[in-house]
């Protein structure tokens, strides 16, 4: 039996190599297809998985302010409310928001940190804003504030580029300096973090939050999680869905080459039956064929799609899976690939083809050998 297959495999080999023009562009279109359906899945799992381990460190509970649906800034006097709930261990001011840079169209976060400490009058930029503006530690950068009026500041340092996915496009500044450029008056936060003494309890804190300020949002740290884990799906589905015209198209296309069997192949499977092979041997010739075929297509593809995921940065769809930002951090993602990536790109890929090839193989089988070589 085994000697038998041998035998099978080497002809089917042979067969192949006979053909090489038809299925070396089977090959190269196959294998374009499993790289685009294969990058899209490994960049959306590696970075939703990247994103998933930032947000552990998120705060438990944010606590927003809103006006009709508006996000509004936050007394500092509701941190004192909030604090006396039962299970709230601490309640702490943010202050933090956006800056559009008109000069360079550029969006930069503002961050005033309480765990590092920012002298007035100056600043501690992302790498990504460094890029931008060719400013390094020493150097003046000036922004025009709420009022209108340039606000120039030194730049002390060049945040790490270890955490550029963090900080590509963040901006550090003092407590002062913040209310200066953003007009966000004294008495006032961006909003409120809370640390809660048992997990548990997020949900009905949360709710007597909203009992006794009707006009706050309590944001908990899992409803943070789920909507970037919805973002980063709704953009893969995105890319998905537009590739799923070339998939259509290569299942069209492997259709066609497989039902349309040339006479060349007609007739040697005509020979074959004539000289004493069965119609289980040619199917299996031909299973062998679309397997060395597709498997090749599915490992030349996956490789070629991991290189270009975790080598590259993923360059091909990095503007619309990291959205619309014109700082895109300049990281390469941890390499992370699972089995059940692998078994659906594999059903996807190499089951059709794989079918698409028996099928016709099986009818041609079943014909007289006599009537094919005659035709």
């Amino acid at each position: 039996m085994i000697e038998r297959q041998r035998h099978i495999v080497n002809f089917t080999l042979a067969s192949l190599l006979r053909r090489k023009r038809k299925n070396g562009a089977l090959l190269l279109v196959y294998s374009l297809v499993v790289f685009l359906l294969a990058s899209v899945m490994f960049f959306a799992h590696a970075l939703k998985r990247e994103s998933a381990l930032i947000l552990r460190e998120s705060p438990e509970i944010v606590v927003q302010r809103s006006f009709t649906g508006r996000w509004q800034p936050i007394p500092l006097a509701y941190a004192e409310k909030i604090a006396g709930i039962r299970g709230v261990l601490e309640v702490k001011p943010r202050l933090w928001g956006y800056y559009y840079d008109s000069n360079f169209r550029a969006n930069y976060t503002l961050i005033a940190p309480e765990s590092r400490r920012v002298a007035p009058g100056t600043i501690a930029i992302g790498s990504g804003i460094s890029r931008l503006r060719n400013a390094f530690a020493g150097d003046t950068i000036s922004f025009t504030g709420f009022d209108g009026r340039l606000q120039s500041y030194q730049v002390t340092s060049v945040l790490n580029e270890a955490s550029q996915l963090l900080t590509a496009d963040l901006i550090l500044m003092s407590d002062s300096d913040y209310r200066a450029l953003s007009g966000l008056p004294a008495g006032f936060a961006t909003d409120l973090v809370l640390t809660v003494r048992n997990a548990k309890e997020y949900s009905t804190i949360a709710e007597k939050i909203i009992r006794i300020l009707p006009d706050c949002r309590p944001i908990i740290r899992n409803e943070i999680q789920r909507t970037y884990d919805a973002v980063f799906s709704w953009r893969s589905g995105l890319l998905l869905a537009i590739l799923a015209a070339t998939g259509f198209a290569f299942i069209i296309f492997a259709w066609d080459k497989a039902t349309g069997l040339s006479a060349e192949e007609r007739k040697e499977i005509g020979i074959l039956k004539a000289i004493g092979w069965e119609t289980s041997d040619i199917l299996m010739m031909k299973f062998w064929e679309g397997q060395v075929i597709s498997l090749t297509a599915f490992l030349v593809g996956t490789i070629l799609a991991y290189m270009h995921v975790f080598w590259t940065s993923s360059a091909l769809f990095l503007p619309v899976l990291k959205g619309w930002s014109t700082l895109y951090p300049d990281f390469r993602l941890v390499p992370f690939v699972d089995l059940s990536q692998l078994a659906i790109l594999f059903t996807l890929t190499v089951l059709p083809y794989t079918v698409a090839t028996i099928v016709p193989s099986w009818q041609a089988a079943t014909v007289d050998p006599d009537s094919v070589m005659r035709s």
